[in-house]
């Protein structure tokens, strides 16, 4: 089965059900819990009971659900609840339909820059402790906010320490959060 997933399915980063598989702290460790991301090689291996690929890929041969003319459906209660689990679920309807709204290429721009982003502030700013604050707030600010990130990362400093790198580019993030009211934390029940 992962076989015939893995052809069906050409974008991991954006998953099925429209999670940000490409923003998710499992999608960037080297750990054994490491996510492939969405329908990725390995896939079933991470996630074998992944009741959307089923659906939308292997049964329906879709890209994502958005694809799908009975989105949304009875699969999405859970996410219509509004809780999390390891990754953000508060972008799931907003991602599938800006897909189907502007195409899953427009999106898949967007997300790009947001996850060279993260992959800036995982390289450069993390302490070891930032990951999922730096998925979620690459996951949830909104495009207006992130040149202010990208200043940040850039403006020159004379702070090697990992740690002082690590507070003041919180500091910038958090002011974002507070100015835009979004909580970077995950919705757990």
């Amino acid at each position: 089965m992962d076989r015939l997933t893995s052809k069906m399915k050409q974008f991991s980063t954006i998953g099925c059900c429209g999670i940000d598989c490409g923003l998710c702290p499992r999608y960037h460790t080297d750990s054994p819990s490491a996510s492939p991301g969405c329908g990725a090689p390995d896939f079933r291996d991470k996630h074998p009971s992944c009741g959307f690929i089923t659906c939308c890929v292997n049964k329906h041969g879709f890209e994502t659900c958005a694809d799908c003319p009975e989105f949304p459906c009875t699969r999405f209660d859970a996410e219509r609840k509004g809780l999390d689990s390891f990754v953000t679920h508060r972008k799931v309807f907003d991602n599938l339909n800006a897909i189907r709204d502007d195409g899953l290429n427009a999106l898949l721009d967007r997300q790009s820059e947001r996850i060279d982003l993260l992959k800036r502030l995982l390289m450069d700013h993390n302490d070891g402790r930032s990951k999922s604050y730096f998925c979620l707030a690459c996951a949830l600010l909104p495009e207006e906010a992130l040149p202010e990130i990208r200043y940040a990362i850039n403006f020159p400093t004379t702070a090697a320490d990992a740690k002082e790198k690590n507070r003041r580019i919180k500091k910038t993030i958090d002011s974002l959060a507070e100015r835009y009211d979004i909580e970077l934390k995950l919705r757990k029940g």
